[in-house]
């Protein structure tokens, strides 16, 4: 694998590092969110949302006591009825405004990609040769399996494979990367996005997608989220949120007639009023997590957009969230992913020189850094000038994952280069063996954290390749972080078990599986799915398709094949394996703002009641105004200022809600914690501090 391309985009570099981002509350967006938040009062989209709509239901209901209190008698002032309708309307239009905003935020990056998608001319063929019958049609009009040929300068004009050619490819429209990339037949690095351009070159490229399916539009559909799904967890916050909102619907219900028969009874006081009732309600209910939590959901897909990752579903950035098992592969993720070839040592009787022109002939073919640096070595170090393996008639034969060896076939000569076992069984096969002092070379490198590639030519070994591995900077401290939160860090290879234990070891890896086919990464995904442990992975390959589609959060690379993509369930656009641990932290990211808030809106309700509930029912029971140990100034005061202070909550927490709360890697059960002190006790000291602050300031301006 090569290593990932250094990523320009704006809000990330190749590590995953935010540089600069789209202010929270972009002005740009902050305006069509108002207009958006006033259409959001629809009643057919806030019954969606049980709390809010239990809101607005109270909202209208005060406001037609307003005026059946303009038109004659009312249970209360007009004004104070006013009052309370229009901050009950505040509350329903905060919360729209938060989930307008997070919309907006995803609709802008969905314009950028928009921009991207052009509608060209594209040049259908009849074959897959460049010289065949050809006619111009619209892009539009192309389908699935169409050939066509792409020139450089010209616009690819949607997915596909290519079949024929390779080229450089600006995929800055989508990526955000302005480096190009290159992009040839066959392997993994086929496939091509609509809308992005071919700079050198050309190629004859096979239509993946119907109009409408391609991975642009897919794309767009997914980041404006105006369809989103609720996730599982949404879901059953919804069902608690709606339990508690009936309960207290109901236990309102019953305080009318009851505050009657008290009043009956005692001879004194007067029933408590709708609009104080309504007010009561919607205080009780757990409105500051019933207006966040679209906005909160919504966010977390816009993180991982920020992140240069499009997730398939707001589900699969929640399961990332959950993960506890990650399988990363080594070359690109936990190594830098360009091993060089140092070093090249013979077997006994075998001349050095000899070594190195089996080892250039057998790599000029092959175009991974391990094997252009093969081909250097051999020209730097030996003399041995670069051939052509056409202008020699030679055959290349290309490393697959099942056979782990590559090589050529040249005038009678069968020379071949891979991992120990494959080359061993290669040789076994015609009748040779592996001499002792191979053997213990191998596993001397492997000790060393390098890999061996062995040479043989027929039956005969020449000898050893010493390729040198580095670890990234700074990725075993990521990794510990990882093992404090629960989450097991598992390093796929297909080196040796020697080299893959050395480099485990060296990086801080818990675990590692070597010599790793596709059907072994498959069988060790299923193994922890059976203990009831939730996996990640990263893949680019056709032979990654079935993990990726096994796996619980299956993040594919955007240079990857077709089949990768549409196999995993989201799409890192930066091609960065690294990425996966930050879509991790951005999942649990998610679940922990989700979780901070619901704690704090509860407390939050908790903390009211001391306010409202006193000075509802001190017409009741005036007896009750000795519980009014916050010192309101009057009863109606008291609940609009608890009714005011419900409202503004709302507001004052969307920043948070947006961004998300501060990732620490730390323990669930210390996160946990450190929740219920920050937000549980701030939630029940937040309303005392700002229920008297805002009745002060009723007080002040005459209004209490």
């Amino acid at each position: 694998m090569s290593p990932p391309p250094r990523s320009r985009h704006p809000s990330r570099d190749v590590e995953g590092k935010k540089t600069a981002a789209r202010p929270l509350l972009d002005p740009a967006i902050l305006k069509p969110a108002i207009a958006a938040a006033f259409r959001k009062l629809d009643p057919r989209h806030q019954v969606r949302n049980p709390v809010m709509f239990v809101v607005l239901a109270g909202s209208a209901l005060t406001t037609a006591l307003f005026v059946h209190a303009l038109l004659g008698e009312g249970e209360e002032p007009a004004g104070f009825i006013l009052a309370i309708s229009l901050w009950l309307w505040f509350t329903v239009l905060f919360a729209s405004f938060a989930e307008a905003v997070a919309e907006g935020r995803g609709k802008a990056q969905a314009d950028t990609l928009r921009k991207a998608r052009r509608d060209v001319e594209a040049v259908k063929l009849s074959a897959p040769e460049r010289d065949a019958a050809r006619t111009t049609v619209p892009a539009s009009s192309l389908r699935k399996g169409d050939l066509v040929l792409v020139e450089a300068g010209a616009i690819i004009p949607g997915d596909g494979d290519i079949v024929v050619g390779v080229a450089s490819v600006d995929e800055s429209a989508v990526t955000g990367e302005s480096a190009p990339v290159v992009r040839e037949s066959g392997g993994d690095r086929s496939a091509v996005t609509g809308g992005t351009r071919v700079l050198s070159d050309w190629l004859i490229v096979r239509i993946s997608a119907n109009p409408g399916e391609a991975f642009l539009d897919r794309m767009i559909s997914m980041v404006e989220g105006a369809k989103r799904k609720k996730t599982p967890n949404e879901i059953a916050l919804d069902i608690l949120l709606a339990a508690l909102t009936i309960v207290f619907l109901l236990a309102t219900a019953t305080l009318l007639p009851y505050s009657i028969y008290g009043v009956r009874t005692a001879g004194q006081g007067t029933p408590i009023s709708i609009t104080v009732l309504t007010a009561l309600l919607v205080c009780l209910i757990p409105t500051t997590i019933g207006g966040l939590l679209s906005a909160i959901g919504i966010a977390g897909m816009d993180r991982m957009i920020q992140a240069n990752v499009i997730a398939t579903s707001g589900r699969a950035v929640e399961a990332a969230g959950d993960v506890d098992v990650l399988l990363l592969d080594k070359t690109g993720t936990i190594t830098l992913g360009n091993r060089q070839a140092t070093e090249l040592i013979p077997a006994d009787g075998v001349e050095a020189r000899a070594l190195a022109d089996a080892a250039q002939l057998a790599s000029l073919a092959d175009e991974t850094p391990e094997g252009r640096s093969v081909v250097v070595l051999a020209k730097e170090k030996y003399g041995l000038r670069e051939r052509d393996l056409s202008a020699l008639g030679a055959r290349f034969v290309p490393f697959t994952a099942q056979t782990r060896m590559s090589g050529v076939d040249h005038g009678g000569r069968e020379i071949r280069k891979g991992a120990f076992e494959a080359i061993e069984a290669h040789v076994q096969q015609r009748g040779g063996a592996v001499p002792a002092g191979v053997r213990a070379g191998t596993e001397d490198i492997a000790r060393k954290g390098g890999t061996p590639l062995v040479v043989a030519e027929g039956r005969q070994v020449l000898g050893v390749i010493y390729l040198k591995d580095i670890v990234k900077g700074g990725i075993r401290e990521r990794f510990g972080d990882l093992r404090r939160m629960g989450i097991k860090t598992v390093m796929i290879t297909g080196d040796n078990p020697l080299t893959a234990a050395a480099i485990a070891a060296e990086a801080g890896v818990d675990d590692f599986l070597a010599q790793a086919t596709p059907e072994a990464k498959l069988a060790l995904i299923r193994e922890y799915q059976a203990g009831g442990r939730l996996v990640a992975m990263t893949g680019d390959g056709t032979n990654d398709a079935p993990a990726l589609a096994q796996a619980d959060v299956a993040v594919a690379m955007n240079t990857g094949t077709q089949a990768a993509k549409e196999a995993g369930n989201m799409v890192d656009l930066d091609s960065n394996p690294t990425k996966l641990i930050e879509v991790v932290e951005i999942g649990k990211q998610l679940l922990m703002t989700r979780g901070a808030l619901t704690t704090f809106s509860l407390a939050n309700d908790v903390a009211k009641y001391f306010a409202i509930i006193p000075a509802a029912f001190v017409s009741t029971y005036p007896a009750l105004g000795r519980l009014n140990v916050m010192g309101l100034a009057t009863p109606r005061s008291a609940v609009l200022s608890a009714v005011i202070f419900n409202a503004l909550v709302i507001v004052a927490l969307i920043p948070l809600a947006l961004r998300g709360i501060r990732y620490r890697s730390v323990g669930a059960e210390r996160m946990l914690r450190r929740n219920l002190l920050v937000y549980g006790i701030g939630g029940l000291f937040a309303p005392f501090v700002g229920i008297k602050l805002i009745d002060l300031l009723l007080s002040a301006l005459g209004l209490a």
